[in-house]
C-alpha cells in the first residue's frame, strides 16, 4: 500500500507547480515564489514517503525470506528422516547456519535502506525548509513593493479556487 505521505507530497508538488506557473504568467513574484516553496514541499513529502515505502518493502522481503528458509529446513528434515541421527543433525545445522546467514543479510539489507532514505528524507526536508524561508522572505519583500498587485492577485487567486471548489452554476 502506498504510503500517505507520497499522495499528499505529490499534491502538494503539482499544486505548487500550477501557484508557480500562474505566478509566471501573471507576472506575480510571490505566487511563483509561494509555488515553487510549495512544490519544494510537496517533493520533500512525496521522498520521505517513498523512504517509508522502501523501508517497508525491504522488511517484508526480509521476512519473506526467513520463511523460505524455514520453509526449506522443513523440507531438508523431511528428506532425511529415514536416514540416521548424525545426518539429520548436520543437515538441519547446514540448513540453521543458511537461515542465520540470510536473515543477517536481510536485516544488514533493511538497515542501511533505512539509513540511506532516512538521510535523503532529512536533506530534502532540511533544504525544503530554507527554500521556503527565502521564498517567504521575498514574497513579503514583494509584497511590501507592490501592495495594490499583491492585493489583486490575491483576489484573483481566491476567485479562481472558489471557481474550482464550487463549480460554474
Amino acid at each position: 500500500m502506498v504510503d500517505t505521505n507520497r499522495i499528499t507530497g505529490a499534491a502538494k508538488e503539482l499544486g505548487g507547480k500550477i501557484q508557480g506557473a500562474v505566478g509566471d504568467m501573471t507576472g506575480s513574484n510571490r505566487n511563483s515564489v509561494e509555488g515553487r516553496a510549495r512544490e519544494v514541499q510537496g517533493t520533500a513529502e512525496n521522498l520521505y514517503g517513498q523512504a517509508k515505502d522502501a523501508v517497508g518493502d525491504a522488511a517484508d522481503y526480509a521476512a519473506d525470506a526467513a520463511r523460505d528458509v524455514g520453509g526449506r529446513i522443513r523440507d531438508a528434515v523431511d528428506d532425511v528422516a529415514g536416514s540416521d541421527g548424525r545426518e539429520i543433525k548436520a543437515r538441519a545445522r547446514q540448513a540453521q547456519d543458511a537461515a542465520g546467514d540470510t536473515y543477517e543479510r536481510a536485516e544488514r539489507s533493511v538497515r542501511n535502506a533505512g539509513r540511506e532514505a532516512y538521510d535523503y528524507a532529512d536533506d530534502a526536508y532540511e533544504n525544503g525548509g530554507r527554500y521556503l524561508r527565502q521564498g517567504g522572505r521575498e514574497v513579503t519583500h514583494q509584497v511590501a513593493e507592490h501592495p495594490v498587485a499583491a492585493l489583486l492577485v490575491a483576489g484573483l487567486l481566491g476567485y479562481g479556487i472558489g471557481l474550482l471548489i464550487h463549480g460554474r452554476d
